[in-house]
C-alpha cells in the first residue's frame, strides 16, 4: 500500500512511518521542514506547505496513486477561559487542523477513490465529549475536522474506502517519558500504540 503521512515529522508521524514501513507499506512523508523530514523512516519525502492548496494540488500530481492518508497535522492553543479564545489562536488552529485537512483530502480524493482499500485517518480529542471554555477554539476546530472527514467518508461510500477518527486525550512518546520521568502519563496514548492502530487499518 502507498500511504501518505501529512505532518510526518511529529513524534506520531515518525512512529507511524516506521510501523508502516516495517509492515511492508510504501510511505510518503510530507512536512514543511526538510531537516526534520530527514528523521522520518520513509521511502520518499516531500516538502510542502499543507496550508497552501496550490502546493498540495501539485503534490498530489507528483505522488500519483495512493491507498492511504494519515493526516497528523495539528497543534494546541488554549486557556484563559472563553475570553482567552483569541482570534489569532482561532486562525492558527483553523488553518492547521481544518485547513490542511481540507486541502489534502480534496487534492488526494481522486487517487484515494481509485483504491478499493483507501483509508483516511485523523487524530482528534476526547475533550469533545465534555467541552470547556478554555479549550473552545481548539475543540471547535477538532469538531470541524471530524465533520469534514465524515463528509469525505460519504464521498468515498461507493469505492470501498473508509475514514477513521482516533480520539485521544493526549499523546506521549519515549522522548517525553525520558524528559519527564516523574510525570504521570497514564491517561496519554503512546505514539507507538497509535501507530500500530494505523497499520491495522489495512488487513
Amino acid at each position: 500500500m502507498r500511504v501518505l503521512i501529512a505532518g510526518a515529522s511529529s513524534a506520531l508521524g515518525i512512529a507511524s512511518a516506521a510501523a508502516l514501513e516495517s509492515a511492508g507499506h510504501d510511505v510518503i512523508a510530507v512536512g514543511s521542514d526538510a531537516g526534520r523530514l530527514d528523521a522520518v523512516p520513509a521511502r520518499s519525502r516531500e516538502v510542502c506547505d499543507l496550508t497552501d492548496a496550490t502546493q498540495v494540488q501539485a503534490l498530489a500530481t507528483r505522488v500519483g496513486p495512493l491507498d492511504g492518508l494519515l493526516h497528523l497535522v495539528g497543534g494546541w492553543r488554549g486557556g484563559g477561559g472563553l475570553a482567552g479564545q483569541s482570534d489569532d489562536d482561532w486562525r492558527w488552529l483553523e488553518t492547521r487542523i481544518i485547513g490542511t485537512l481540507r486541502n489534502t483530502t480534496r487534492a488526494f480524493l481522486p487517487a484515494l477513490a481509485a483504491s478499493p482499500v483507501a483509508r483516511i485517518a485523523i487524530v482528534s480529542t476526547t475533550g469533545l465529549a465534555k467541552p470547556t471554555a478554555g479549550n473552545a477554539n481548539y475543540l471547535a476546530a477538532k469538531a470541524g475536522a471530524e465533520a469534514w472527514l465524515e463528509a469525505v467518508g460519504q464521498a468515498l461510500r461507493d469505492t470501498g474506502g473508509t475514514v477513521h477518527i482516533e480520539r485521544v486525550m493526549a499523546l506521549v512518546s519515549a522522548v517525553d517519558r525520558e524528559a519527564n520521568p516523574d510525570r504521570d502519563f497514564s491517561r496519554h496514548t503512546d505514539v507507538e500504540q497509535l501507530a500500530t492502530r494505523f497499520v491495522a487499518l489495512w488487513p
